[in-house]
């Protein structure tokens, strides 16, 4: 068995960063830019007034003074014209400042009466105007790679990029097998189970920014194995679920060995999650991992996720750990590195980690309420509660 750093450089190695596509602004939320995005003129392109109130000269903006209103400018309309002394313009917010004018008075500050405004006792420091390129200047630049947020969205519209380079959308093939298996909505005889796992999985691709596609239940025979497989001919993953442990009816590793998959590794040393197996089938990376649906979740964490982040460019090493306080006594761990499902609590400055009772590999119901895995090393002693240990986040904190 190999440790599970070693499985997931063996997995990176698998991959390859895909090509890239132009897409619109509009579809480009949570994809992977591929390019830089280039500022096509300042923001704001003008001075700009960024109260709604009265454009002035900052020599005449004193208590008291009484000045002439020669005109209107709202947002998108420029005032044709220039501010002399005892002058003020009626102004808007995001409306061009007029030449001649360096201050804007807010309308709160001021009394109108008629074609005259006078400013009042209270008034502000200012000046209420926001420079022309105070944001950005032509040529500024939203760098790559970076999956996309609403935020850089909206700096990529204000650059002015109706059109965005981004990675193509990594295909992920999903495959579960075993004749014990049938759809959600169907009756399954006493004898077999509702398939799960790869709905759980289809998500997790989903959110990484892939395309998981959810390809036939392939039974537990040379034949169906190899049909389902020939479906998968085009992804650039394909993620098996089940079937890579040793039995008779593990047929998975020798179908497509058979059809010439070049086997990276078979087994590593973590719980739960030993039976897992990667290599290349064709042109596509392949996963093999285990048939219980907790197996199948952790491993798609940490195997899964860091193989979809470097096949979109993204840095993909392993998942970050956090620090977290032991909310419980917990006994010594054994040879193989442990992913405990638990709790994870805030406590002020480091949160609380308090692992379920029953860890074992089939109860979905527990992985539900878990929000963090307790990574517990190879070998490590027995911890009292109190200790500083690490986890892998799996959602939000509980409040």
């Amino acid at each position: 068995m190999i440790t599970v750093e070693e499985a997931l450089a063996a997995c990176l190695a698998l991959t390859r960063v895909l090509p890239d596509e132009r897409v619109p602004l509009s579809e480009a939320a949570g994809r992977v830019l591929a390019g830089p995005v280039f500022a096509t003129r300042d923001q704001p392109p003008f001075a700009a007034s960024a109260m709604d109130g009265y454009a002035v000269r900052g020599t005449d903006a004193v208590p008291g003074a009484r000045l002439r209103v020669v005109g209107e400018a709202p947002a998108g309309r420029a005032w044709d014209g220039e501010i002399g002394p005892g002058e003020a313009l009626r102004i808007f917010t995001g409306a061009p400042l007029p030449e001649g004018a360096d201050r804007v008075v807010i309308q709160e500050d001021v009394t109108r009466d008629g074609e005259t405004m006078v400013i009042g006792a209270a008034l502000d420091e200012g000046p209420h105007v926001r420079p022309a390129g105070a944001d950005f200047r032509k040529g500024a630049r939203l760098e790559a790679p970076r999956r996309l947020t609403p935020a850089d969205l909206s700096l990529a519209a204000a650059m002015n990029a109706p059109v965005l380079t981004v990675t193509r959308k990594p295909v992920v093939a999903l495959i579960a097998t075993g004749d014990e298996l049938v759809l959600p909505g169907e009756a399954p005889r006493d004898d077999q189970i509702v398939a799960s796992n790869t709905y759980g999985l289809k998500a997790l691709v989903e959110a990484e920014g892939g395309e998981a596609r959810l390809l036939p239940i392939a039974r537990d025979d040379r034949e169906s194995l190899a049909a389902v497989f020939a479906l998968a001919s085009d992804a650039d993953l394909i993620v098996t679920v089940g079937g890579a442990s040793v039995g008779d009816h593990d047929l998975v590793g020798e179908v497509a060995g058979g059809m010439g998959m070049e086997r990276a590794f078979y087994k590593i040393a973590m719980r739960p999650g030993k039976p897992l197996m990667a290599g290349r089938l064709g042109g596509a990376a392949m996963l093999g991992l285990p048939g219980n649906p907790v197996s199948a979740l952790v491993c798609g964490h940490l195997f899964l996720v860091p193989m979809l982040r470097a096949f979109l460019g993204l840095r993909a090493g392993e998942r970050r750990r956090r620090r977290a306080r032991l909310g419980a006594d917990l006994g010594p761990n054994g040879p193989r590195e442990h992913y405990m499902r638990a709790e994870v609590f805030p406590t002020g400055e480091i949160p609380e980690i308090v692992p379920f009772d029953r860890q074992d590999s089939s109860l979905l119901s527990i992985l539900s309420r878990a929000n963090g895995l307790l990574v517990r090393p190879i070998g490590d002693g027995a911890r009292r509660a109190g200790e500083i240990v690490e986890y892998l986040p799996l959602g939000p904190i509980a409040e």
